[in-house]
C-alpha cells in the first residue's frame, strides 16, 4: 500500500501494528486524506485478518487531536455534512467489526474524532499521566460527536459519565477515563506494547457500565432523566444560542444509544448543526484562538522567574496564577500583612485546581512572600501591579532598575495610564511593556500586551511567550486610554446607566443583554467590577463625567455602595448573588438591545480606526475573550458584517436621532 500518513507492520506473532503519523503536521488530525488511507488499510485487514490489530501514534505530543477543523469551512450544505459524517461512521464500523481483537494505544491527547476512533476498538490502553487528555469537545464548536461518539460513549461509560463528557466538552485524565470505562489499561512508555500484546492474547471480556448506568438508559427511564439534563444545560446556555447540547440530549432520549438507529440520527443531527450560524461562528472563534496564540516570534530567552510588586487583588492573583502554571514567583508589598491575604487566596486557588497533594505543595513552594524585594535581582519578568498613581509607579521603577538583571523585562499591569507617561525616566524605555490582566485572573482568558510605537519586538515576544506559557491568550494593543477591553466595555456599561436613569428595570436591562448572548447583564457587570472602578475608567477615557449618569455613580461611590464587594450597589448582594427585582417585560423599550450592543460595536470600529488593534479578527478575539461578547456571534465586527454594515450604520444613525450624539456612527465605518 502507498500510504503517506500511516505505517502498517505485522510482527512475528501475527499482530498488525498501525502507526498514525500525519505527514507535514505537528499533530495528528483526522483529515479527509488520513481517513481515506485508513479505509485502504482496513480493507487490507478485512481481506487478510491478522491475529490482532493495534493502532498507535508516531507523534510524541499525543494520539489524535480530533478532526481537521480546517475542513469544516468547506462543508456548506446539510447534504454534504451528512455524507461526510456517515462515511466516518461507516469507517469506524469497519474497525468495530474486524474479526480479531483490536487495541488502541493512547500516548496523550485523544480528543474529539480521535476519541471516537478509539471507542470503536475493543480495548484502549493509555499512558499514565496527570493531564486531562481524553475528551469530546465538539459542543464548543456548536456541534456534538458525529463519528458515532453519541452512541459509543454511552455504551462504554453509561449515561451520566458520557453525557457529562459530551455536554461540557471538558476533557478528563487517564485515571478518570479508566474509572468511567474509556480506558481498559494504564501503561508506561516502557511496557505499553506488552500490555497491548497481552490484551490481544487474553481477549478479556469488554467493560460494561455499572448496572445503575445501564438502567438509566432503559426506554421507560429516559423520559424522567431528560428534563434533569435539560435543566442543567439551560442553566449554562440558551437553546436559541447554543442548540448542540439540547440536540445531544434529544438524540439520547429518543434512541438510547442504539446502534440500530443512533448512528443515522447522529449524522442527521450533526449535519443540521454544522451549517448553523452558531457552529460557523464557534469554529471561527476556534481559529481566532489560534490567531491570538500565533502573535509574536519565539524569543531568544524565556520567562522562568517572575517578581510581582503589589499584593492586592490583581497583583496577588497574578502571582498565584503564575505559580500554579509552574513559574517561580516572588510577591512584594510594603509589609507582610499586605501579602498574607494574597497567600491565603493562592492556597484556595491551589486547593481548587490541584488535586495531587505533592503537586499542590510544589505550587505553594513556588510562590514566596518577598517584602524586601530580593526577588527582583533574579527575575526574568517584573510585573508592577500597585495602585494607579503615575508618580508612585515611576518612583518604584527607579528602585527596581537598581537591582534588576540585564535582559529582564519590566512590565506594568496598569489599566489606565499611558505607557509613554510611565516610561519617561527608564534606562531602556523601549523594553518596557504593559501586561494587563483582568479580574478574576483565574477565570479571564485574555491578557492585553501593551506597546508603544517604538517598543522593542523582543520585549513583546517575551510578553507573548509568558502569557501563552501561563495558559492565557495575548492581545497586542497600542498604548491608548482603556486599551481595547475597557474602552469597548465603557459605552456598553454607560448605556446601561442611561437606561437606569430612564427608569428601565435593572433586571430588564440585564435580560436584554443576556438574550443577545452576553454572559452577564451590564448592570450586574458594573456591580461585579465595582462602581468605583467603572467611574475611574469613565474618567480615564474622558467619557461623560458630568450629568445624571456620572452624578448617580459618584453619589453611590461616595455612599460606599461599590457593588458586590461592599454588599450593595445597584443590586443588593448576599452570598455572592444579586437579589434581582421582578421583571416587567411589557415596559421594556424595543431598542434596548441595540442601544447596549451597537454602542460596543461602534467603539470597536473606533478602536480599529485609531490603530489600537489593526486586525479586525484580533479585535473580535480580544472582545470575545476579554468581555465575554457572545461567542456564537463571532465578535462585534463579525456581528456587524453578518447583520449588514449598512443596516448597522443606519440603525446607529436612528439611535443617534432618538437618544443623542453618543450613537453617531464613527467616521471609519466605510473602511470596513
Amino acid at each position: 500500500m502507498d500510504l503517506k500518513h500511516w505505517t502498517l507492520e505485522t510482527d512475528s506473532d501475527g499482530i498488525a501494528w498501525l502507526r498514525i503519523d500525519k505527514a507535514d503536521a505537528s499533530a495528528n488530525v483526522l483529515s479527509s486524506d488520513v481517513m481515506i488511507e485508513l479505509d485502504t488499510v482496513l480493507g487490507a485487514l478485512q481481506a487478510k485478518t491478522p491475529r490482532g490489530f493495534v493502532v498507535y501514534s508516531g507523534k510524541a505530543n499525543g494520539f489524535v487531536m480530533g478532526a481537521d477543523i480546517n475542513e469544516f469551512t468547506s462543508v456548506d450544505t446539510t447534504e454534504r455534512a451528512y455524507e461526510v459524517t456517515r462515511l466516518g461512521q461507516q469507517l469506524f464500523d469497519k474497525i468495530e467489526n474486524l474479526d480479531c481483537p483490536t487495541v488502541a494505544a493512547l500516548n496523550g491527547f485523544t480528543m474529539g474524532g480521535g476519541l471516537e476512533l478509539v471507542m470503536a476498538f475493543d480495548y484502549r490502553v493509555a499512558l499514565a499521566g496527570k493531564k486531562k487528555v481524553l475528551g469530546l469537545p465538539e459542543v464548543k464548536l456548536g456541534l456534538h460527536p458525529g463519528f458515532g461518539g453519541t452512541v459509543r460513549a454511552v455504551q462504554l461509560c453509561g449515561v451520566r459519565p458520557a453525557m457529562q463528557l459530551m455536554l461540557t466538552g471538558n476533557p478528563v485524565t487517564v485515571d478518570k477515563g479508566k474509572r468511567i470505562g474509556l480506558v481498559d489499561r494504564i501503561a508506561t512508555e516502557e511496557n505499553w506494547r506488552q500490555v497491548c500484546r497481552d490484551l490481544v492474547a487474553s481477549r478479556p471480556p469488554k467493560q460494561r457500565p455499572p448496572l445503575l448506568e445501564r438502567m438509566l438508559n432503559l426506554p421507560f427511564v429516559r423520559p424522567f432523566i431528560k428534563p434533569m439534563l435539560v435543566k442543567q444545560v439551560a442553566s449554562k446556555a440558551r437553546k436559541e444560542h447554543y442548540p448542540a447540547p439540547y440536540a445531544m440530549i434529544d438524540l439520547w432520549a429518543k434512541h438510547g444509544a442504539s446502534p440500530k438507529t443512533g448512528y443515522e440520527a447522529e449524522a442527521q443531527s450533526f449535519a443540521e448543526l454544522m451549517i448553523t450560524p452558531t457552529s460557523r461562528n464557534l469554529v471561527r472563534v476556534f481559529f481566532l484562538q489560534n490567531k491570538l496564540k500565533g502573535q509574536g516570534s519565539k524569543p531568544a530567552s524565556k520567562i522562568g522567574r517572575v517578581h510581582v510588586i503589589g499584593a492586592g487583588v490583581m497583583g496577588g492573583d497574578i502571582a498565584a496564577w503564575c505559580a500554579l502554571r509552574g513559574l517561580e514567583v516572588t510577591l512584594q508589598d510594603r509589609e507582610q500583612k499586605y501579602i498574607d491575604p494574597a497567600m491565603e487566596r493562592a492556597a484556595k486557588l491551589f486547593a481548587k485546581r490541584i488535586r495531587d497533594d505533592q503537586d499542590r505543595a510544589a505550587a505553594s513552594e513556588r510562590l514566596k512572600a518577598d517584602v524586601d524585594g530580593a526577588g527582583v535581582a533574579d527575575a526574568d519578568l517584573i510585573i508592577e501591579a500597585i495602585f494607579e498613581n503615575l508618580d508612585a509607579k515611576k518612583a518604584l521603577y527607579a528602585e527596581v532598575e537598581k537591582t534588576m538583571k540585564p535582559g529582564a523585562i519590566l512590565a506594568t499591569n496598569t489599566s489606565s495610564i499611558r505607557l509613554e507617561d510611565l516610561r519617561t525616566e527608564l534606562r531602556e524605555p523601549q523594553r518596557f511593556i504593559g501586561i494587563h490582566f483582568f479580574n478574576p485572573v483565574a477565570l479571564m482568558p485574555l491578557v492585553e500586551i501593551i506597546r508603544c510605537d517604538d517598543t522593542e519586538q523582543e520585549a513583546l515576544n517575551l510578553g507573548f511567550a509568558f502569557v501563552k506559557a501561563i495558559g492565557k491568550f495575548p492581545l497586542e494593543c497600542k498604548s491608548a486610554p482603556g486599551f481595547v477591553v475597557n474602552r469597548i466595555l465603557a459605552p456598553y456599561t454607560a448605556e446601561a446607566m442611561h437606561l437606569v436613569q430612564e427608569g428601565v428595570g435593572l433586571a430588564d436591562i440585564d435580560e436584554a443583554a443576556m438574550a443577545f448572548g452576553m454572559p452577564v447583564g451590564p448592570v450586574e457587570l458594573v456591580d461585579n467590577v465595582g462602581l468605583d472602578v467603572v467611574l475611574h475608567v469613565a474618567e480615564v477615557l474622558g467619557a461623560e463625567t458630568e450629568g445624571p449618569v456620572a452624578e448617580q455613580l459618584r453619589s453611590m461611590v461616595e455612599a460606599g455602595k461599590l457593588g458586590r464587594k461592599s454588599g450593595q450597589g445597584f443590586y443588593d448582594w448576599s452570598d455572592g448573588k444579586a437579589a434581582k427585582p421582578p421583571r416587567d417585560p411589557a415596559s421594556v423599550p424595543a431598542d434596548i438591545a441595540d442601544r447596549l450592543v451597537l454602542a460596543m460595536v461602534n467603539e470597536a470600529v473606533a478602536c480599529l480606526s485609531d490603530g489600537v488593534v489593526t486586525d479586525p479578527d484580533l479585535l473580535d478575539a480580544g472582545v470575545i475573550f476579554g468581555t465575554g461578547f457572545a461567542p456564537f456571534r463571532g465578535g462585534p465586527v463579525n456581528y456587524a458584517r453578518e447583520r449588514g454594515l449598512a443596516e448597522v450604520r443606519g440603525r446607529l444613525q436612528q439611535l443617534a436621532e432618538a437618544h443623542g450624539e453618543r450613537f453617531v456612527p464613527h467616521s471609519s465605518w466605510s473602511s470596513l
